[in-house]
């Protein structure tokens, strides 16, 4: 099969014949339609997350199955598929508990720690693939089918974790970026007001498209003023920050009002200083959140099947031009998601 390999971190894609895969037991093998292609496996190629090379990246599928080892239930040839992104064992308390994100035995991601979807096709265990609903046509639309288990998935995950309720004020930080747009577009599925935040103003456009109420230039001055000053003072109720930098989070957490929540994800990952006052008085929550369960995924993709909800995808090119695509990645160029297609 052709595939889109890398051999070290920070290097070209070479475009390379590999053998098949072929399922053994337990495991599966699927015709990849469709490969998402965001900025977390953009990280893997450029050397800032770590990964075991020669890889072959991505995991945002479209897919059919092809290939059943023995002992594989629930999975048959013609399925159409996606994948986990986590390696999780499906079988620790926290895999049992529908919290698989947390899972103690994890064995890495799709496309980091084993190939992924760049390539005709991939080869899992049975149980990280996920058999798409009857009412996604997946053949029509198999880009943007591919990338809901992310760019969809996690915002949902977000509204639930944050518990955010229609009429609340969520203020998003990174909100042109690939997932913060969505986020955009998910918090006004759930009817609250929607602030978009960013340094990049050539994206408001799109944020406002996505259900953006208001935008907060950041690079312009003071973020958490300006949260303030559009509340008249009370404060935001829900923060969700994708940048997560040190200055991103500050602000957040001055922004908030009474009962506010701030989440943390992705991004930079950096420590920060909150009031402790403040959280007491105003009875504040921090919380951090990690991918997506299977049960928020299959939940997203019945959203997009009921047509709630659709993903942004503005950059869809063959597998041949990957390099070219992670290019415009890297630069911050693509708004919402990019994809392949590559069967």
């Amino acid at each position: 099969m052709k595939a889109m390999v890398l051999k070290g971190p920070n290097t070209p894609f070479e475009l390379t014949q590999v053998p098949d895969p072929i399922a053994g037991p337990g495991e599966a093998v699927a015709r990849v339609i469709a490969c998402g292609s965001g900025l977390t496996i953009q990280h893997i190629k450029a050397g800032r997350i770590a990964a075991e090379f020669p890889r072959i990246i991505g995991h945002e599928i479209t897919a059919e199955i092809v290939d059943v080892g023995p002992g594989v239930t629930g999975l048959a040839v013609g399925d159409g598929v996606t994948a986990y992104y986590y390696l999780n064992c499906g079988h620790c308390r926290w895999c049992l508990a529908n919290l698989e994100p947390l899972c103690v035995n994890t064995q890495g991601n799709v496309g980091r720690n084993c190939d992924g979807g760049y390539a005709e096709y991939i080869k899992l265990p049975a149980h990280i693939f996920i058999k798409l609903p009857d009412g996604l046509d997946y053949k029509a639309h198999p880009a943007e089918i591919g990338v809901i288990t992310d760019a969809l998935a996690t915002p949902y995950k977000v509204l639930r974790r944050a518990r955010v309720k229609a009429g609340e004020t969520v203020a998003i930080f990174g909100a042109g970026g690939g997932v913060g747009i969505h986020q955009v577009m998910l918090a006004k599925w759930a009817r609250a007001r929607v602030i978009a935040v960013d340094i990049a103003s050539d994206k408001f456009d799109a944020c406002r498209k996505a259900g953006a109420d208001d935008v907060v230039d950041a690079s312009a001055g003071d973020a958490a003023q300006a949260l303030l000053d559009l509340t008249g003072g009370r404060g935001v109720d829900v923060v969700i920050d994708y940048v997560s930098a040190t200055s991103t989070l500050e602000a957040g957490a001055k922004a908030l009002g009474i009962h506010g929540r701030l989440v943390t994800l992705g991004g930079a990952g950096r420590s920060f200083s909150v009031s402790a006052h403040s959280l007491l008085l105003k009875e504040q929550d921090v919380l951090g959140s990690r991918y997506v369960t299977r049960s928020e995924i299959l939940d997203t993709l019945d959203l997009v099947a009921r047509g709630e909800v659709w993903p942004l995808v503005t950059d869809i090119c063959p597998l041949e031009e990957a390099e070219a695509l992670h290019a415009r990645i890297e630069r911050g160029a693509v708004t919402g998601r990019g994809a392949l297609l590559i069967g």
